[in-house]
């Protein structure tokens, strides 16, 4: 099925558009001067010379992932664990859609962060419960992996977390940049590894259809009167 497959690329191309949005926004931010010690949200906190381009990106990435929500549901072919990925994501990306706007952070130093922060504690909700439920979709070395990916989001989510008020203060943040994107980008992997694999398996029933086998009728053996 063509809209499938257009569906599951959605998830490449959705974990392609933040981290573009990232890197685009960093180079034209005249004062972020460091991956390594500065947030993600900075690049469209309240006051950003980049907001008025990061906040339509991130739309785009939030549009393509419940794109790609809606696809993972296709091609669940009532599979449970992939459409409780399904709804996760499709639910992820509304979430994400209005946040930009509605629950930007503060500039650093200024405080007030408390609803981007439960904004972004709700979102890693369906991130885990996408991951979780994904794990048990397609094998044994998608579920190592899986688990993988949600024991380095949740590390390095916390080790984020820890340096959350630094922020909030204005004191140096050495490594917060560093831990937000390898939290993020383990989750943007995750989805692409997982798209890929849909759209292989995809090809399958097309390319590999088994032919129904003729039905041979058994010999029977006539007797020669004597």
């Amino acid at each position: 099925m063509k809209l499938r497959r257009v569906l599951l690329i959605c998830g490449v191309l959705s974990s392609l558009a933040y981290l573009g949005a990232d890197q685009l926004a960093a180079v034209f931010h005249g004062a972020y001067h460091s991956f390594a010690a500065q947030t993600i949200s900075e690049l469209f906190a309240r006051g950003a010379p980049t907001r008025a381009m990061v906040d339509p990106l991130l739309v785009l990435y939030d549009l393509l992932t419940i794109a790609f929500g809606v696809g993972v549901w296709l091609a669940a072919r009532g599979q449970r664990s992939l459409r409780i990925t399904s709804v996760a994501l499709v639910v992820l990306g509304a979430v994400g859609v209005p946040g930009p706007w509605l629950f930007p952070m503060n500039l650093r130093g200024v405080g007030g962060d408390e609803p981007h922060i439960i904004m972004t504690a709700v979102m890693v909700l369906f991130i885990i419960t996408a991951v979780v439920a994904g794990a048990f979709a397609l094998g044994r070395g998608f579920r190592l992996y899986s688990f993988a990916t949600l024991a380095t989001t949740l590390l390095f989510g916390m080790l984020t977390g820890l340096q959350g008020k630094a922020v909030a203060t204005g004191a140096p943040t050495p490594w917060i940049g560093l831990t937000e994107r390898v939290c993020i980008g383990a989750f943007l992997l995750w989805v692409a590894v997982l798209a890929v694999a849909l759209l292989r398996a995809d090809r399958v029933p097309t390319t590999k259809r088994e032919r129904p086998r003729e039905r041979v009728a058994p010999a029977t053996t006539h007797s020669v009167p004597a």
